[in-house]
């Protein structure tokens, strides 16, 4: 059942953020290097689908106004004050890493909003659906940012065993000290909106979940198969639904409670094993 005091703890903890996790100040990042030729062979194409994954934020906020056209107050503060200002630094410090080591910049998409988005927009504007939308924009994130997280430890890791310190602790570590603030916002968001929906409303939500779910920032095939190659190097390709398991383990909670020993959706497995399967397929 929702409670009064959702609101009141979004509203402190979006706040908080603002407070404890300012943008990322490109002067603190030591961008020191000792074998940049292993790093950009291991991890170059990792920086790059980074980069343009938080660089496209600027697309993603034209995506959530044609979305929500109506949101409440504190969304808008968090995407506006909080989320957009911190996640195109992380772009842009990823993107002149990876410039360093000799690769071409990102090129992120920033003004294009699909057909299925629009359709969700203009649905929007109707009362009856304008929770429905809510709901899967909180999804997104939720999956969106728990994909982050756990790909910004991995590659923590993966970096500061090459004994690449700088690099993971002066950029990865303050990138991924601020993303679980993000998915913390999703959560909350969800679990109150979803407590407060009727059971038609919920219905909805599975299907358009089931419809439209895809891996952060993979939006057509070639992208899917970027992800795969983005798993592989992160260590996590040979065992994809454990990987699936992570990222939607609160959706399957809410969504699917109802079917009692999901570990995860299907649709969501599927998704990451199909982005592993195009990796593999491509030439090598």
């Amino acid at each position: 059942m929702r409670t009064t005091s959702t609101p009141r703890r979004l509203a402190e903890h979006v706040a908080r953020l603002g407070e404890e996790h300012p943008p990322i100040d490109p002067a603190t990042v030591d961008f020191t290097v000792r074998h940049p030729a292993e790093l950009e062979r291991r991890f170059g194409h990792v920086l790059d689908y980074m980069a343009r994954v938080e660089l496209e934020v600027d697309r993603n906020v034209l995506e959530i106004t044609t979305m929500l056209p109506d949101p409440p107050e504190i969304d808008v503060v968090f995407y506006r004050d909080v989320w957009h200002p911190q996640e195109t630094r992380h772009g842009a410090i990823l993107d002149e890493l990876q410039v360093r080591l000799g690769r071409a910049p990102a090129t992120p998409d920033l003004d294009s909003v699909g057909a299925k988005l629009r359709v969700l927009g203009a649905l929007a504007h109707l009362p009856a659906f304008q929770d429905v939308c809510r709901m899967l924009y909180y999804l997104t994130g939720m999956a969106t940012e728990r994909s982050a997280v756990l790909a910004y430890n991995l590659l923590h890791d993966g970096v500061a065993e090459m004994g690449e310190h700088a690099i993971s602790e002066t950029l990865i570590a303050p990138i991924r000290r601020q993303e679980p603030g993000h998915y913390a916002f999703y959560q909350l968001s969800a679990r109150d909106l979803w407590s407060a929906l009727a059971p038609w409303r919920r219905w909805l939500v599975r299907r358009l979940r089931t419809l439209s779910f895809a891996p952060v920032g993979a939006n057509d095939a070639a992208q899917r198969g970027d992800f795969g190659a983005v798993m592989g190097s992160l260590g996590v390709a040979d065992a994809p639904d454990d990987f699936a398991i992570q990222v939607a383990r609160v959706e399957t909670e809410l969504l699917w409670a109802h079917r009692d020993g999901l570990a995860v959706p299907g649709y969501v497995a599927r998704a990451f094993r199909d982005a592993v399967e195009l990796a593999r397929d491509r030439p090598a």
